[in-house]
């Protein structure tokens, strides 16, 4: 099926209308072979609260971007290569439902769907696209990624020290090797991880000890896949944002 409307022209103007709607600050998305296969909102959950975001599936990569006008523009275009993708299921809690996992080398995070038989279908085409990729190319499925923040609201206190109360003084870091959410004495230190960014970035000292000595794998959060999302709402707008390269997620 993919095959047969990559040339077609129903599927070129679909590109072309996604691509208009990102405006001119959008990434071309028009290439030869590239289909698109599916599109929908899904909440994202981003380090202050769960936010609605646009979502384009296509054969090779997975695009998102803020909602400004539904249906009619977006900004903040990311796009996400197919090839790096696993994806792993979140067990329901709270309000929050039908979620899954979506990590890669650079970026990990995870989305909501509105219902159960969305989230299968996501998951079920994601997974597709992704087999058939690695099909074609005789790769081998990534398996390092990105650790998933964990949301600013799940912090009152350091996940480290388990001492220092976060305040609009002391405020929120992430370590970008766990993801933990720590106070600036315990993430003083910078590490070069290469997936992630050119630059060193901010680690704990408890990921550093362990990346420094050369466990390289033994620093990754050993926290569930399921969260716990209980609102601790009056803390939320106490974090980090100039230490986050995309503060608005």
């Amino acid at each position: 099926m993919v095959d047969r409307l990559a040339n077609s022209e129903a599927n070129t103007r679909r590109i072309s209308i996604v691509e208009n709607c990102f405006g001119a600050a959008g990434q071309p998305l028009t290439i030869p072979g590239r289909v698109l296969i599916g599109e929908g909102v899904l909440t994202k959950l981003c380090r202050k609260k769960p936010k609605a975001r646009q979502f384009f599936l296509f054969n090779d990569i997975l695009v998102y971007g803020n909602i400004v006008i539904q249906k009619k523009k977006y900004n903040k275009q990311h796009i996400i290569p197919l090839e790096n993708v696993t994806i792993d299921s979140i067990q329901d809690e709270g309000d929050l439902r039908n979620g899954w996992l979506i990590k890669t080398p650079t970026k990990s995070f995870a989305v909501y769907a509105a219902t159960a038989t969305e989230k299968s279908e996501w998951m079920n085409h994601i997974n597709k696209c992704v087999s058939d990729l690695l099909s074609k190319s005789g790769k081998t499925p990534s398996n390092e990624h990105a650790a998933v923040w964990v949301p600013d609201s799940e912090a009152a206190v350091c996940m480290r020290c388990q001492k220092a109360k976060f305040t609009p003084v002391n405020r929120r870091h992430h370590c970008r090797k766990c993801g933990f959410v720590v106070c600036g004495p315990c993430s003083e230190k910078r590490f070069l991880l290469p997936s992630q960014s050119s630059k060193p970035v901010r680690i704990c000292d408890f990921c550093y000890d362990l990346l420094s000595s050369g466990e390289m794998t033994a620093c990754q959060s050993t926290r569930s896949d399921s969260y716990s999302h209980s609102p601790k709402s009056s803390l939320n707008d106490v974090s980090d944002d100039d230490d986050d390269e995309d503060s608005s997620d």
